[in-house]
């Protein structure tokens, strides 16, 4: 079984980017590598992420955005993350669960445990052996940010705040598998932070 590792961190972290970086470097080392992201990953998947994302959908429920990310999540868990896991190396996501408990579990208020009790029927139990937290404060990352919002993104800066708030949560709650980093250093500085614990993690230390 392969290791399952998620990236996770308010919009503009970089963790897209550290994804692809650690993607090719464990492909140079000999490593299988799969490679996936939520919303989306499947061809229903990416149609949930195109509603979900559209500005034009202002006017959406916070319960129904939290429904179609556990639907996308679903497809997303038995049709690509289980097989990645039986046939390669690694299965590398941006974004999982965790930002759907910060999203729309903390900053949204639905709950973290409300949120997590409709998820648990899509994940069934898998839940990623490391996650990353690309972490930096929201005005940092707004400043920097050069592309078009989407409908989650052009929330603002007090929204991606409060998901901030609810990743920490989650990060001290499940400390076994969160590494916090620091998303506004060198990006080839945080690869190699990257890259260390994974290793680590491969050889069991």
């Amino acid at each position: 079984m392969g290791l399952f590792i998620s990236f996770e961190g308010i919009d503009g972290c970089g963790k897209s980017t550290q994804m692809v970086m650690l993607k090719n470097r464990l492909i140079d080392l000999g490593y299988g590598v799969m490679v996936t992201r939520e919303p989306g990953g499947t061809p229903i998947g990416e149609k949930i992420r195109e509603i979900l994302l559209d500005k034009s959908n202002r006017g959406m429920e916070p319960l129904t955005e939290a429904y179609l990310y556990a639907a996308s999540r679903a497809l997303l868990a038995r049709q690509v993350i289980w097989p990645g896991l039986v046939n390669k190396d690694f299965v590398l996501v941006d974004r999982y669960v965790d930002s759907s408990l910060a999203y729309q579990g903390h900053a949204r208020g639905i709950g973290i445990d409300i949120v997590y009790a409709i998820n648990a029927p899509a994940v069934n139990g898998l839940v990623p052996n490391i996650t990353f937290l690309l972490d930096a404060p929201a005005r940092e990352l707004i400043a920097r940010s050069s592309r078009t919002p989407d409908r989650i993104e052009e929330e603002g800066e007090a929204f991606q705040e409060k998901v901030r708030e609810g990743y920490h949560i989650l990060a001290n709650k499940y400390k076994d598998r969160f590494v916090i980093l620091d998303a506004l250093q060198d990006r080839d500085k945080l690869h190699e932070e990257i890259m260390r614990t994974v290793l680590k993690k491969v050889r069991g230390d």
